[in-house]
């Protein structure tokens, strides 16, 4: 059991920050927290998610997962994964700067995907926000279940100037590490550094610290005291250095020289690891802080000097205020030179006093060592969590087969047909009806032979009583567009509708277990034959082509119907001819919508037809599809519906529509039915699990009891509309995959969405 003072007992947490080997004080912090958490309680699992900033950083395998701060979308994967993990708590490291958005508020989006309890610690408070960094605090605030300042005066501004309850609030000083207490010259032994008195500054290097003051207070120092030195280590902060390169540090290194100290100011230019650093400060008679602004409410350099035992000189920035009222050091004017070279000589003219001071210093610095910093984050996260609502969830892993369910598509389906869209799974009747839908839903009820054969027969007939109001004598088209009160919104639908239907009267042919609903669409789809002669359209053309098909399979004399196919293949072939080139091997000069049913109109008239040709080109296009669709850490990622329009070029990952996962399904069960590769197998497989989460946002798109689909994922996380495509699209990829893997009998597992 852990240590705690309220509630259960914590076994996982995750915990948000920056991490080491970045650069800056808080991925110091960061990982020296987490460091603590699992030595002081060593059953407790700790993962560490780090933000990073694209510079470069590589993370050991102490991080579990690293979140570009501008990746929206890695926010709610992160989110997603912590959910998922079994952690309990969430204890976020916050710091203006290191999160992507206004002020930072993309932290806000992963925060809206989370639903486990939120502790945060916050290392900046400003008491003069701007209006963004006022709202992002705000919104913080309001998220977290616990607060963690470093500071009263932190706190004090949260409840002042955020508006923030003051039960919430904790004051865990900076953590700090513990070594034994030791006089300065072993060490300064140990790194050559000479017998005489040393003073330190430490951290990355930034205008802002008030090195240039700290360089004009030496002159008078050095006049009494010719062998100390001061010490100013740490590199460059990065984003200075790309930023200007070494320019500060140049002029620090300038003014040195012409004050006459250069001999006396030592850069020790690079980022030291712990040890080391550690060393420096137990080699150094006196820290320095020469900080030029007071809002600084934390500081972890002052902390470590602190727990090191070394006396302080610092300006009065809030930490170093608090920190340092028990009379452990001095205060000093912020930029005032001569007060600091007075500090130093006070110090450094009683050698025995500074001693003695700096065990005292040691002495009272011990409650801040880590494990104690660790034991007080330990009780408030045991109390952020006992104060959550106890909540059971299933932790059995979600199962890629599933059942076809038909509750969602009865539900959207009135006595003219599958209406268009849906408010939270309500049909939406504002919206009226489509042919793509009916058509969609025609073709799957005839295929699948799950439910109620009652409840099938009932919605196959309204579908295709739809299918055939839609047909238009005069034009010898398809109407699409109907509005709810059942008068059509135009005379003929698009190519695409038409060749969809021309796909579904195929399918019901081929698959209708009524044998009247098979004749009624023979009839239907020898009237409408005729328009594959005027198709255009690459998606129609597969269309059509996927209903020629699937009609020869059943009428293989059926001559008009395979001179047509032959022909579009033989057009499919013309089109990769003209579009591909080295590294795109595709029909057209750009990735759209539907993409898997090209190649896999090819392998299905490659099938029907005996064309050798036909098939590979389907293979290979397919192949290369699955390609572009899979994203680098292997899950499948639909070619998005940013990426359309633009000719050569790598797909964009959002918005990731349901139909590219139900197509891609159907495309590799027809390649593996023409050459039997296991690879087919694996990648419907990766691309049916895409539903269920494994997906750029590792969320889920099924909701309520497995019988309704959301519309896609956003940067922003799930399109939470409903309509019948999305709907369709889950239940036609199930009947696919149970088709396809023999599993049509296997018991649902409901996957929800809170």
């Amino acid at each position: 059991m852990f240590y705690k003072s309220f509630g259960q007992p914590v076994s996982h947490i995750a915990v948000l920050g920056n991490a080491l080997p970045r650069q800056c004080g808080l991925a110091t912090y960061t990982s020296h927290s987490v460091e603590a958490l699992r030595a002081t309680f060593p059953e407790l699992v700790v993962d560490h998610y780090a933000m990073d900033d694209g510079h470069g950083a590589i993370y050991g395998p102490g991080v579990k997962m690293t979140i570009g701060e501008g990746d929206i979308p890695a926010y709610i994967r992160a989110a997603s994964a912590m959910e998922r993990s079994g952690a309990e708590l969430v204890w976020i490291h916050h710091e203006f700067g290191i999160f992507g958005g206004p002020a930072g508020d993309h932290l806000l989006t992963l925060l809206r995907h989370l639903s486990i309890p939120v502790v945060v610690t916050l290392h900046t408070v400003l008491a003069r926000p701007d209006a963004e960094q006022y709202r992002v605090m705000r919104a913080l605030i309001k998220a977290a279940d616990g607060l963690i300042v470093m500071a009263q005066e932190a706190a004090r501004l949260l409840e002042t100037v955020y508006d923030a309850d003051p039960a919430r609030i904790r004051i865990i000083p900076h953590g700090a590490p513990d070594r034994p207490f030791s006089p300065t010259l072993p060490f300064k032994e140990k790194l050559g550094l000479g017998a005489g008195p040393t003073v330190l500054t430490f951290g990355l290097l930034s205008p802002g610290k008030g090195i240039e003051i700290a360089i004009r207070a030496l002159p008078e120092v050095v006049q009494d005291h010719p062998a100390l030195h001061y010490y100013i280590v740490g590199a460059t902060h990065p984003a200075l250095v790309r930023a200007e390169g070494e320019h500060y540090r140049e002029t620090l290194t300038t003014l040195a020289r012409t004050l006459g100290v250069a001999d006396h100011v030592v850069f020790v230019d690079r980022f030291l690891g712990n040890e080391e650093l550690l060393d420096y400060l137990q080699a150094t008679d006196i820290y320095l802080t020469p900080y030029l602004g007071r809002e600084q409410v934390t500081s972890g350099t002052l902390a470590y000097a602190l727990a090191m035992g070394k006396p302080v000189v610092s300006t009065p920035y809030i930490h170093a205020e608090e920190a340092l009222a028990n009379g452990v050091g001095t205060l000093v004017p912020f930029g005032d030179a001569d007060a600091i070279s007075e500090a130093l000589h006070d110090h450094l003219r009683d050698p025995a006093r500074l001693e003695a001071l700096s065990r005292a210093v040691w002495d009272s610095a011990r409650s801040t060592i880590w494990d104690e910093n660790a034991r007080a984050v330990m009780d408030l996260i045991s109390e952020a969590k006992s104060n959550m609502p106890v909540t059971i969830k299933d932790r059995r892993p979600p199962r890629a087969e599933q059942q076809v369910q038909l509750a969602g598509i009865a539900a959207m389906t009135d006595d003219v047909g599958i209406t268009q869209h849906s408010i939270h799974g309500v049909p939406d009747r504002r919206h009226g009806y489509c042919i793509d839908d009916n058509a969609r839903a025609l073709r799957l009820i005839c295929e699948t032979r799950a439910g109620d054969p009652v409840e099938r027969q009932r919605l196959a007939r309204i579908y295709a009583a739809f299918v055939e109001h839609a047909w238009n004598e005069e034009t010898g088209r398809f109407r699409n567009f109907m509005g709810y009160d059942r008068c059509w919104l135009e005379t003929e639908g698009s190519e695409d509708s038409n060749g969809r239907t021309l796909w579904a009267l195929g399918c019901v042919m081929r698959s209708a277990s009524q044998p009247a609903l098979r004749r009624w669409a023979n009839g239907l789809f020898n009237k409408a034959l005729p328009l594959v002669d005027e198709m255009t359209s690459p998606r129609a053309i597969a269309f059509s082509m996927l209903g020629m098909a699937a009609v020869l399979e059943v009428e293989p004399g059926h001559q008009r119907c395979r001179e047509l196919l032959t022909s579009s293949a033989a057009q499919f072939s013309i089109l990769l001819a003209q579009a591909q080139r080295p590294g795109w091997a595709w029909f057209e000069i750009v990735l759209a919508y539907d993409n898997a049913r090209l190649p896999q109109a090819m392998i299905a008239a490659g099938r029907v037809l005996g064309d050798k040709v036909a098939t590979s080109v389907g293979l290979s296009t397919l192949a290369w599809l699955l390609d572009k669709q899979r994203a680098p850490a292997g899950h499948f990622r639909p070619v998005g519906s940013d990426s359309f329009g633009r000719a050569y070029a790598e797909p964009e990952p959002f918005d990731q529509q349901p139909l590219e996962a139900e197509a891609t399904i159907d495309a590799c069960a027809a390649a593996h039915a023409a050459d039997g590769d296991a690879r087919w197998i694996e990648a419907a497989h990766r691309a049916f699990t895409w539903f269920s989460g494994e997906n750029d946002l590792q969320l889920p798109l099924t909701c309520e009891d497995g019988t309704l689909c959301f519309d896609g994922l956003t940067p922003q996380g799930v399109n939470l509309n409903l309509g019948a495509e999305s709907i369709l699209a889950l239940q036609a990829a199930r009947q696919a995959m149970a088709q396809f893997t023999g599993t049509l009998d296997e018991t649902p597992q409901l996957m929800v969405v809170q």
